[in-house]
């Protein structure tokens, strides 16, 4: 005699034990691939041609070759990627904690796109420099890059917030907020205006004594308030000023739109490009230059961090040329460590067997001279 209800039970009893197997094997599937782990991943980003960013009012626009900035991707990693990353010789794995450097992402993010903005101020003022251009410095505005933890703006404004007005002052630079403050008193609420996204919102913030605050909280230094040894009242916030470069001569008018690449590194090749675009000829002899490296008003070219990455991005566009900054020391640049950017690119050059030539330069004008001293490409 068949029984039916064994069967039954045998049955559901399968069915009950390959539901649990399949519903651990998920679980262990979506925590390989999706569940992040304290690590970043740098892996090669790209190389893309700056002349459609950048516009020079009636610059001279020939070019038969190419200046090309060069990108690192970045991303939070999974158990599968870091171990992937491991054994991948172009990635690099950086602890969570040295990346954000005690930031959260969101005012990591923001201070990426902050310093390419000062980077381009940067590059133009370089390139104006090198060109012998005369020009102005006008602030364009305050942005928030950091809130802190029990402050008052703590919140109520966030990284990335331009603020537009104080009370009933229209903020254009930093001083501007530290005088609408300075008469306030602890307790008092006071209105401010920020434009954030496109949109602008008022919000009220209570004004505290940071003084106070940062005896209480172990912190010192909190932005917002008056000078060391006065009375601080002011929202416990960092900022930072919007630049404008405006030329002596409007016919020189530089403006560029990166879209959405942030970080400092590209300010090099956008001294070239706007160089290139200021001046009459052909900068580039028509080879692709790719390259990396901060720089300064002066011209002064500064490490960066990823050049490994950007040697292979810039080889895989074909590069001809590669300019990465000099070596530099624990010192330098306000480094605090020693830095050897070119000798890295031209390791991972080697490496890779690239046939694209790797020139350390320490300066604006040392790149400059380097190209108007090659013959054009044929």
């Amino acid at each position: 005699m068949i029984d039916y209800r064994q069967r039954e039970r045998n049955k559901l009893k399968w069915t009950r034990g390959f539901l649990s197997s399949f519903l651990i094997t998920l679980t262990i599937v979506y925590a390989f691939y999706f569940i992040p782990v304290p690590y970043y991943i740098y892996k090669p980003g790209t190389a893309e041609e700056i002349k459609p960013m950048v516009k020079v009012a009636n610059g001279d626009e020939e070019e038969k070759g190419a200046f090309m900035l060069t990108t690192v991707t970045m991303g939070r990693s999974s158990i599968f990627s870091y171990l992937t990353a491991r054994f991948n010789p172009n990635t690099e794995i950086r602890k969570k904690e040295e990346v954000l450097r005690g930031s959260s992402e969101e005012e990591y993010s923001t201070r990426q796109e902050y310093v390419m903005l000062d980077s381009q101020s940067s590059a133009i003022q370089a390139a104006y420099k090198q060109a012998g251009i005369s020009y102005t410095i006008d602030s364009q505005g305050v942005l928030v890059m950091q809130t802190i933890e029990g402050y008052p703006a703590d919140g109520i404004l966030h990284p990335g917030d331009k603020i537009v007005q104080v009370g009933s002052k229209p903020i254009v630079k930093h001083e501007d907020i530290l005088n609408e403050l300075k008469p306030r008193k602890a307790g008092e609420s006071i209105e401010v205006t920020v434009k954030r996204g496109k949109t602008e919102k008022k919000v009220a913030v209570t004004l505290k004594d940071l003084n106070a605050l940062d005896k209480e909280t172990g912190r010192t230094g909190a932005s917002g308030g008056a000078a060391s040894g006065e009375p601080r009242i002011g929202f416990g916030i960092s900022t930072a000023e919007l630049l404008e470069i405006a030329p002596e001569q409007g016919n020189k008018k530089v403006t560029i739109d990166a879209g959405e690449i942030g970080g400092p590194s590209a300010g090099l090749l956008f001294s070239l490009e706007i160089y290139n675009q200021l001046t009459p000829g052909d900068l580039s002899g028509g080879y692709r230059i790719a390259g990396t490296g901060t720089i300064d008003a002066k011209g002064t070219v500064c490490s960066i961090g990823g050049i490994r990455q950007k040697i292979v991005a810039a080889d895989r566009e074909k590069a001809d040329i590669f300019f990465a900054p000099v070596d530099r020391k624990k010192g330098e640049c306000n480094l605090g460590a020693d830095v050897p950017n070119a000798s890295d690119a031209a390791d991972q050059a080697s490496k890779i067997a690239s046939k694209m030539k790797v020139v350390p330069v320490a300066t604006l004008d040392e790149a400059v001279r380097y190209l108007a001293g090659l013959k054009p490409k044929t």
